[in-house]
């Protein structure tokens, strides 16, 4: 089994290496013990993204439950023939994630399925599920068992998670209606979609922005430093996003060069190494 646990853990890991530049810089610059139950939980919620984003010439739908239905299996049996799947269960049994948080993850992967625009509940279940959630996997691994840790830094972690996704929206706004036909924001219409609107957004992103780095302060310090490194990713993508006019956030898919992550990367390192944070 320690050869089947490994394989599986190691294409966990080439599916975020594949998928993700910027989580898998973030991770490899976690301790080295995070690592692969990091990178289980990102090549399960990527699996399930997958299904509902991209398979359009499949029944999305079915996939969906089937794909359910094996995450469960997997977790009650603690194996699975799917490498990810088995992968990940490992990590919720040993770090004892809650069952309610892959429900509110499975939940929200399908309103994917049947949900094109949301009203400010939908919204906001669909965030904490497609990404507060995952962020609370993380805390879980990050802590370690230590219950008492992790209800202190649940709800940043949950701002982290919602301001990671808010900025992924306003960056895949195009991708997200063209191809999907979804826009999350509520009440934003994608055709009229301004300066005034989007100045809205950016001010929400960054009252969560400050909200989660105060939960990053004190995360455990083998955590700290990678999240902190996707942390300044994120707000270097956010700032890239403010500068320009709602009409190219409508038209083209903002991104951070590698060699600009690259060049934030040193200097998070250097605000870490002399306790700047």
């Amino acid at each position: 089994m320690d050869l089947y646990n490994n394989v599986c853990n190691q294409l966990s890991k080439r599916i975020t290496w594949n998928y993700s530049t910027s989580f898998t810089l973030g991770i490899r610059t976690l301790h080295r013990s995070l690592h692969d139950p990091i990178y289980s939980i990102y090549g399960y919620v990527r699996l399930a993204d997958e299904i509902v984003d991209t398979f359009h010439e499949f029944d999305k739908a079915t996939l969906l439950k089937r794909f359910t239905q094996q995450t469960w299996e997997a977790i009650d049996e603690k194996i699975n023939t799917n490498p990810i799947l088995h992968s990940f269960q490992l990590v919720v049994h040993k770090y004892n994630i809650d069952r309610d948080l892959i429900s509110a993850f499975l939940h929200s992967m399908e309103m994917d399925l049947f949900n094109h625009h949301y009203n400010t509940d939908a919204y906001n279940e669909y965030i904490y599920g497609s990404a507060e959630v995952v962020g609370l996997m993380c805390l879980k691994v990050f802590c370690q068992g230590n219950e008492e840790e992790y209800k202190r830094l649940k709800e940043p972690a949950r701002k982290l998670g919602a301001a990671f996704q808010k900025v992924n929206f306003l960056r895949d706004m195009k991708s997200d209606f063209k191809e999907r036909g979804r826009i999350y924001f509520p009440g934003v219409d994608f055709n009229i979609f301004n300066d005034h609107l989007k100045t809205e957004i950016e001010k929400e992103i960054e009252q969560d922005f400050a909200a989660a780095y105060k939960g990053i302060q004190q995360l455990p310090v083998e955590a700290r430093f990678g999240v902190y490194v996707a942390y300044i990713y994120y707000q270097a993508l956010l700032r890239k996003i403010k500068r320009l006019p709602a009409q190219s956030v409508r038209n083209e898919r903002i991104r951070v060069p590698n060699k600009e992550k690259i060049a934030l990367l040193f200097a998070s390192w250097f605000r870490f190494r002399f306790n700047f944070l």
